[in-house]
């Protein structure tokens, strides 16, 4: 019931200007309030009065009066043995007695609130969870002696910045907390928590935490006083904060100290502007933080933000209390008016979240991950385990939502943890999300009354919040890429995979499983139990969850054949709500002539509704299942004819054909000619091949191949079409609307040549655009569906095309052609405000297609619209006179859109720059194909350009500032492009290469067998160049698909115009053991660039952000040196764990046993893993570590002096992080290389034995490279300094500095002290002699695999031990990404240790016999007690298979078609593979820097791949020419003709079964057979009969191996044989 609805009549405004129908009118208005008896509530319904108090009247009856007024009527009480039911219910009388449970929390609240300082929580029907005045609990401690409190977290980020955080602290004196008044309390308790935690963070990064040569770890904490009894939340804290923030919270009602979400971001805000209200005060635009730590932007959007939903969510507590009150009274019509208006609140939280932006050029709104990964992420920690984690997850209002929408499960990680949280909530929110939760359910009631209004409106409601397209699917999607970029950069847990236990998944990818985990659970009541993740249901069927009919096609042009036209639905009943902007998913249904091809073909045309059987859990079992759902009403199954009406039957895709082909044993001619086809799809549908090819296939192979005694196979052939989107062209006033207009232009194209002869002849039109607007001709032909049959439809949001939320704003739309549909919309909204600017750029080929031209015109003529016209193809042009707002005609030259945009440039220009810049800032929005896009952007380039920039890429910069900033939003769509096979083939390594970190640089992703040059388009992207960085160089299929843009056509359309090739796919190299090799080193590589541009991420910060190194104030923030020290030491102490620790330890130790395993069990191979200790232990390192351990003294121990030295810590960290980056760039390199030897490899017809030992030798060889290339980064890092005092402002004071520091810490007394001539004396070491290069055997080998796995036993829990542990909490994962461990791996690189370590323990369990007799151990010796640390690996050691198991993901293959174009080398027969490069030797030149010696042969014959010349640029064929149809083809007579000529099954011939003819096959060429004593060959290498696999490789020997005299003797005898 609204305000403004009267309680009798349910008219609006029904007392003003007549009587009221109860006799209930009051001096301002309505006075009545039966409709709520009892409650004390406001209750007045008046209109334009503001003084509340005056208005509010309260009136009282009886409970008889209320609840029996009449007898009851005699149609009721006749014949009723029983009357107990004419009473009323318990329920109800409570209701009447006492009121809406939440009602009466609300007004508790409300009353109570005031005077005691909101103690209890802040909650009212004005402002909802927010304080009613953020200022004024602030206002209050400052008016007290808390105001030392806020003083000093005012000034908290120069405090931080300048590294004085606990002196200020413990300089603060004690303050009596009893002496807070009541009103200041909610202030202290935040002023206070944020002291308590900042201390915490700077006691764990204190510039200890990393590489230290010092131990002062705990000084400041002996100055705080701890006693023995303090609690666990403030050990360790000074006095002086301790005990008043545990009396503050005891006041507040805590049970113990801590700090909540809601303190620091709905509690710890001020506003700009009050009086800015549109749309709502609390807006991030619109309020700063009152107390930042840091003050960077990451961590002011994420609380800004998490206070934004609340403000915008300020009258969703009022509306949620009428829907109750409407359940309790039972009012139908009122709670459909608050479910509406409940439902825009939340259709706007996923805008409010989306505003984070990782886009660097989003200003204001730029969050950057590796930011608050490193900052505000281990700050946030709680003060212990016991007490809530700083979570999102803990704000109320998603709490509430989840109560509101009757959420049952809470079973998963973050349900359980939800449960945990909420007993942590203030508890006036606990009561009243409690009253939601247990009384007058929302949802039951709806479901109970049947009304199909509140069934789509709680429908909607539902999908707006849990939905894939609603809040939490964009949360989940934000999380996404926010934390891979985080979890790569040094955070050491993600809130996810704190309850993953033991997982191979990455941090990111947990993160992502455990959200969707908990959506399902949301989802679960109204969905049913989900068997899919969130994601899959994205671009499905899922998203249409109601039906509506067709009422209306209209021609809107002057197009007599309807090209384009308006589609209206019907959508009364339905519960439908849209706004502009919005989509309707439609699921198109085949015609009729399509399916009679395909019926007439395979005998069906009898069997139209015979129940189809499908797999259980298959997509068309849920499917059918989804179509009871929503017809409501039983089904059998799926028939014959749901199959060909709801499948996909064309274009042909290449598995369909291929099926088929299958299917009918390579009989028919006509799919062979289509598999041999260029481009995909093919032209052509379903029903045109089997009619093609029915005459070719003997009968009784088709009549085996499609058995119509079982139809099983009919679902598995053709699979479910998927839905189409198209943009809602109208808005509509109405609070439900009743109709839907969508303007659709219909596609056609010629069929295939090789189809010419099948009827009916006509063009390939496109499934649904057909459909929903066929050609005017085909109209009497049965389409498939009447008009008045229901059409499965759905609404989708898109958040980035949504109008600006001020009216005020102006808009600019460019549009070609139907790409005016979603501007209609726009229009019809904006110009019933009658405020804002809108400017409609149109482009169309002619005035004969001008669409809605008289509607235009009238918006022209009232002022509403200033229209820019260009047709391309005609010369009679439209152009808009100011002086008579109209259209007038003129000759003009054919034009493009981008002419009319130059033309109108200044105001463009204008409309583009922001108001920061001196524009506009004006919305703009394209709407049409790519080449619309490319076209418009190129006018945009140019009139900016011409009117406000100096430069091209100025231009180029102002356009990525308002995309950054979600002002520039895009609409494309396009008909999927033919890819043709000729285009080429690029492998892993070339890929690899591009990763576009440096600046100029390419960037390169691989999608679906596909590679993209996406660098032009990062500009562009919303999300920015991050997250796309962050799978740069790599196959990114998996992160595409987890975030749906494989469902998402505008991605699929702006990422085919960047598409440069194929991505080579995995070879087939015939034997486990080489593609178990080839898994592993793709992952190696994988890593590599994954550890690459994850390190530019951070490099780059430190490099090119001056706000890390400088505060506002132009000091020298102590921050940065942090930062830089962090990111130093986590490098330094780890050795790049990912790829120098158990992941290049796996590998050693596979090539290793396939080398000892084939030629000989002491065959002496390089010290891969000694060259790596020993770089990792050498003086060199020492002096680096020392240099880092330097800086960290800066951080709070020595931060004075930092002033001294600020250009030589920027010179330092500048110099480091370059060397760090080169560095990486040669490991990607060297990984590359050996990512190419599989390539060579498996173009080889060498036995399998031979091609192992040639591919483990040169890999061998590629390890000692990079074990070379470690020592020489650390040689080069050495030779940098900090102490640089000729480039500092005051050379003289740093050098006096300098001396002081050495003089205190006694350095400077160094020669005073005694010799000491101990082996860890860095001469010693120096002279000790290096063991480079050939040295060790598989026994040694082995023997450090085992040292590793044991030295991982404590960090690698056992699976029992999972399983009975309890589950982690948040506040624990918080707690460890807090803790003092900037030494630790970050979570990605944990995750990939721990998966290498489980991977290399499965192994040797796997050949735990032949690495005994390989390394020599024992018979007694029992491997069982060291498997047994890895639970189920050991355990299933005796039971499992002893195959080699396929570890990592390969690169997503492609089709054999593909692989003609594959860039490889053939090798012949007796080809070795090339000589393995020399090992590294390195040599220090006069200045110090090391020098790396490379062998010719190497760079000659490996390198070929990357000296390719560029990419061809293969021009697109040109369409084939469409077949006219005949002039005279009109109607029925023509159809029906055509259908009769269709080719027709024949009856079977005999029941008897008949022999088949054998199945055609395509010629392969193999590579060679392996010799069937391969297994002895193993053993003895002259068991081989071919020659060519008993000569040594040249890689083995370059590695000069040395065995002994036994083993020489076989490689000698061998070598003689050959």
């Amino acid at each position: 019931m609204s305000a403004q609805t009267c309680p009798v009549s349910g008219r609006m405004n029904s007392v003003v200007g007549g009587t009221c129908p109860a006799g209930r009118s009051g001096p301002r208005g309505c006075a009545f309030a039966a409709f709520q008896p009892n409650l004390g509530a406001p209750t007045v319904y008046t209109e334009g009065s503001n003084d509340a108090g005056v208005l509010y009247e309260k009136e009282r009856k009886t409970l008889n009066e209320m609840l029996m007024p009449e007898a009851p009527a005699r149609e009721a009480t006749n014949g009723l043995k029983n009357a107990d039911n004419l009473n009323p219910t318990d329920d109800d009388l409570l209701a009447a007695a006492l009121g809406a449970p939440a009602r009466r929390v609300l007004m508790r609240a409300e009353e109570i609130g005031p005077r005691t300082g909101w103690k209890d929580g802040y909650l009212s029907s004005s402002y909802g969870f927010l304080p009613p005045d953020p200022s004024d609990s602030p206002v209050a401690l400052r008016a007290s002696s808390g105001r030392i409190w806020s003083d000093l977290c005012e000034r908290m980020p120069g405090v931080v910045a300048r590294g004085n955080v606990r002196t200020s602290i413990l300089a603060l004196p004690m303050i009596d907390a009893d002496m807070i008044p009541d009103r200041a309390l909610w202030a202290a308790t935040v002023c206070l928590g944020i002291l308590a935690s900042v201390y915490r963070y700077e006691e764990n990064n204190d510039g200890n935490d990393g590489v230290s040569i010092l131990a002062p770890h705990g000084a400041f904490r002996d100055l705080s006083g701890e006693a023995d009894d303090e609690e666990e939340e403030t050990k360790g804290i000074p006095r002086n904060v301790a005990i008043p923030l545990r009396k503050i919270c005891t006041r507040m009602g805590r049970v113990l100290p801590h700090l909540t979400q809601f303190d620091v971001s709905i509690y710890n805000y001020k506003l700009r502007d009050p009086t800015s209200i549109q749309p709502y005060v609390a807006r991030t635009e619109n309020m700063d933080l009152r107390w930042p730590v840091f003050n960077d932007r990451a961590e002011a959007m994420f609380l800004l933000c998490m206070a934004e939903v609340h403000g915008c969510f300020q009258s969703g507590i009022e509306i949620v209390t009428r829907c109750q009150e409407a359940v309790m009274n039972q009012d139908q019509e009122a709670l459909l008016y608050e479910m509406v208006q409940l439902k825009s609140i939340i259709d706007q939280l996923p805008v409010v979240f989306h505003k984070i932006s990782v886009n660097p050029n989003a200003g204001e709104q730029f969050a950057n991950p590796v930011e608050w990964g490193q900052r505000y992420a281990k700050f946030s920690a709680p003060l212990s385990k016991r007490v809530p984690a700083l979570s999102g997850l803990a704000l109320p209002l998603f709490l509430l939502m989840d109560a509101f929408v009757g959420r049952k499960k809470y079973t998963s990680f973050l349900g359980v943890e939800a449960v945990h949280l909420r007993r942590w909530l203030p508890l006036n929110v606990r009561a009243f999300i409690a009253a939601i939760e247990n009384h007058y359910r929302i949802p039951e009631f709806v479901k109970a009354s049947g009304d199909p209004r509140l069934e789509g409106v709680l429908e909607g409601l539902i999908e707006s919040y849990a939905g894939e397209r609603g809040f939490m699917g964009t949360h989940r999607y934000k999380v996404y890429g926010f934390v891979e970029v985080v979890a790569k950069t040094g955070r050491t847990e993600t809130n996810g995979n704190a309850g993953a236990g033991e997982s191979d998944g990455r941090p990111w990818e947990e993160v992502h499983r455990t959200l969707s985990e908990s959506m399902r659970e949301r989802l679960d009541p109204y969905r049913g139990e989900v068997k899919v993740q969130p994601h899959q249901m994205r671009g499905s069927f899922e998203e249409c969850r109601f039906q509506a009919r067709i009422l209306d096609r209209q021609i809107i042009d002057a197009d007599q054949n309807r090209s384009t036209g308006m589609i209206t639905f019907d959508l009364h009943n339905t519960g439908i709500t849209f706004q502009s902007g919005d989509r309707l998913a439609v699921m198109p249904i085949n015609p009729s002539y399509e399916t009679a091809k395909v019926a007439a073909a395979l005998g069906l045309e009898d069997m139209w509704d015979s129940v189809v059987p499908v797999e259980q859990g298959s997509v068309w079992a849920r499917f059918s299942k989804h179509l009871e759902v929503i017809s409501k009403k039983p089904s059998a199954g799926l028939t014959v004819k749901d199959v060909l009406k709801r499948g996909h039957l064309a274009p042909l895709t290449k598995d369909l054909v291929l099926t088929i082909h299958q299917m009918l044993r390579a009989s028919s001619q006509t799919t062979l000619k289509i598999l041999a086809s260029d481009e995909w799809p093919v032209k052509g549908s379903v029903g045109d091949l089997l009619q093609t090819a029915i005459p070719e296939v003997a009968q009784d192979i088709w009549e085996r191949a499609f058995d119509l005694s079982n139809l099983s196979w009919l679902p598995k052939l053709i699979s479910l079409e998927v839905p189409r989107t198209y943009s809602i062209s109208n808005s509509s006033p109405e609070l439900l609307p009743s109709l839907v207009d969508l303007t659709v232009s219909r596609t056609e194209s010629a069929r295939d040549p090789i189809f010419q002869y099948v009827q009916p002849s006509l063009p390939l039109y496109g499934v649904s655009s057909s459909f929903l607007n066929p050609p005017p001709h085909l109209m009497d032909f049965p389409c498939g569906t009447a008009d008045d049959d229901a059409v499965l439809i759905g609404v989708s949001r898109p958040i980035q095309f949504q109008l600006p939320p001020s009216a005020t704003v102006p808009v600019a739309m460019f549009a070609g052609g139907s790409g005016i549909a979603p501007f209609r919309g726009f229009w019809q909204a904006r110009s019933r405000s009658g405020i804002g600017r809108n400017i409609l750029f149109l482009g169309v080929q002619s005035r004969e297609k001008l669409l809605h031209q008289k509607e235009l015109r009238g918006l022209v003529q009232d002022g509403s619209l200033e229209l820019h016209t260009a047709f391309s193809r005609d010369r009679n042009g439209l152009v808009f006179d100011q002086a008579s707002r109209d259209l007038v005609e003129q000759d003009m030259d054919p034009r493009y859109i981008d002419t009319t945009i130059v033309e109108q440039g200044l105001l463009v220009s204008d409309l583009v720059m922001s108001r920061s810049q001196g524009g506009l800032g004006g919305y703009l929005y394209i709407c049409g194909s790519v080449t619309v896009y490319e076209t418009v952007m190129s006018g945009l380039r140019q009139a900016i350009y011409t009117h406000r920039a100096s430069t091209h890429a100025t231009a180029s910069s102002l356009l990525a500032t308002a995309f950054a900033e979600r002002r520039f939003m895009l609409d494309i769509f396009m008909t999927p492009l033919a890819i043709p096979n000729t285009t080429p083939t690029i492998p892993m390594s070339k890929l690899a290469a591009h990763t576009g970190h440096t600046k100029d640089s390419r960037m390169w992703i691989g999608v679906h067998g596909g590679v993209y040059d996406v660098t032009d388009f990062l500009p562009t992207h919303p999300g920015g160049t991050l997250i796309v960085a962050a799978s740069a160089g790599l196959d990114a299929t998996k992160t595409f698909d987890d975030l749906a843009h494989s469902s998402n056509p505008e991605v699929s359309s702006l990422l085919s115009k960047y598409r440069i090739g194929h991505l080579a796919s995995k070879p087939d190299f015939r034997s486990n053991e080489i593609s178990y090799l080839y898994d592993m080193w793709y992952q190696y590589l994988r890593n590599a660039v994954e550890t690459l541009t994850t390190l530019s991420f951070e490099a780059n910060n430190i490099l090119e952000d001056s706000k890390v190194w400088f505060s506002s104030s132009g000091l020298f923030n102590i921050g940065g040196v942090r930062k830089f020290y962090q990111f130093q030491s986590r490098l330094m102490q780890n050795g790049f764990s990912t790829l120098f620790g158990a992941k290049l330890q796996e590998i050693y130790l596979k090539l290793s046993y396939s080398m000892a395993n084939t030629i000989a069990p002491n065959l002496r191979l390089p010290d891969i893993i000694g060259t790596i200790t020993r770089a990792q232990s050498s003086p060199d390192t020492t002096k680096a570590m020392k240099e880092v351990s330097e800086i960290g003294q800066f951080v709070c121990h020595n931060s004075k002096s930092a002033r001294f030295h600020e250009n030589g810590i920027l010179s330092y960290s500048q110099a480091v992080t370059q060397l760090d980056l080169k560095f990486m760039e040669q490991i990607r390199d060297e990984a590359g290389f050996g990512m190419d030897a599989f390539d060579l490899i498996a173009a080889m017809d060498d036995p399998t034995s031979s091609k192992q030992v040639k591919l483990a030798s040169y890999l061998l060889t590629v390890l000692e490279r990079i074990a070379a290339h470690l020592e020489a980064y650390y040689a080069s890092l050495s030779q940098e300094s900090i102490y640089r005092p000729e480039i500092e402002n005051n050379p003289a004071r740093t050098r006096w500095n300098n001396l002081r520091h050495k003089v205190k810490d006694g350095s400077f007394f160094v020669l005073a002290q005694p010799l000491n001539m101990s082996s860890s004396d860095g001469m010693s070491t120096g002279i000790r002699a290096r063991q480079n290069g050939v040295g060790v055997d598989f026994a040694q080998i082995f023997a450090s695999a085992q040292q590793t796995l044991q030295h991982h036993t404590s960090s690698l829990p056992s699976h029992q031990m999972y399983e009975s542990q309890q589950p982690r909490r948040l506040a624990d994962a918080h707690t460890m990404r807090a803790a003092n461990n900037s030494q630790a791996p970050s979570s990605f690189e944990s995750q990939q240790q721990g998966n290498a370590i489980r991977r290399m323990s499965t192994f040797i369990s796997d050949n735990m016999t032949t690495i005994r007799r390989l390394s020599r151990l024992p018979a007694e010796y029992d491997f069982t007690q060291l498997m047994a640390t890895y639970g189920k690996h050991s355990q299933s050691a005796s039971v499992g298979s002893t195959s080699v198991r396929s570890v990592g993901k390969s690169p997503s293959p492609v089709s054999s078609s593909s692989s003609l174009h594959v860039l490889k080398v053939r090798a012949s027969s007796n080809a070795s593979l090339p000589m393995g490069p020399k090992p590294l030797r390195t040599r220090t030149t006069l200045t110090g820097k090391p020098m790396i010696q490379r062998t010719p042969s190497f760079d000659q014959q490996l390198n070929h791949r990357r000296q390719q010349p560029p990419l061809p640029q293969k021009d697109t064929p040109s369409p084939m020419a469409m077949a006219a149809l005949p002039r005279s083809a009109s109607p029925n007579s023509l159809m029906n003709a055509a259908m009769s000529q269709l080719h027709r099954r024949q009856p079977p011939r005999s029941v008897t079964s008949l022999p088949s003819s054998p199945r055609a096959s395509l010629a392969l060429s193999t590579l060679g057979s392996v010799s069937a004593h391969a297994g002895s060959a193993r053993r003895q290498m002259s068991g081989d009969g071919d020659a060519a696999g008993s000569v040594l490789p040249a890689g083995l020997k370059a590695l000069k191996l040395g065995t002994n005299s036994a083993a020489e003797e076989r490689m000698k005898m061998a070598q003689g044989r050959s």
